[in-house]
């Protein structure tokens, strides 16, 4: 939606550039501040240890860790 808002000229969007790339690639949005904009990594999933997991969060763990 941010894309969105940004390509209807309501201001700027900071916003992964999945969710943008089309629009990027079409020349409908462009990239601002590139040197700014850190490298993203990944995303990261913070629990506690392995003895205190339930099996809702143990089966979370299992199926982001094999994606």
């Amino acid at each position: 939606m941010l894309a969105r808002v940004a390509q209807d000229g309501v201001g700027l969007a900071y916003v992964f550039a999945h969710h943008a790339q089309r629009l990027l690639d079409q020349g409908a949005l462009v990239q601002v501040l590139a040197d700014w904009t850190p490298p993203f990594s990944g995303f990261y999933l913070y629990y506690p240890s392995r003895r205190l997991m339930t099996p809702p969060l143990q089966a979370l763990v299992s199926f982001l860790t094999h994606t």
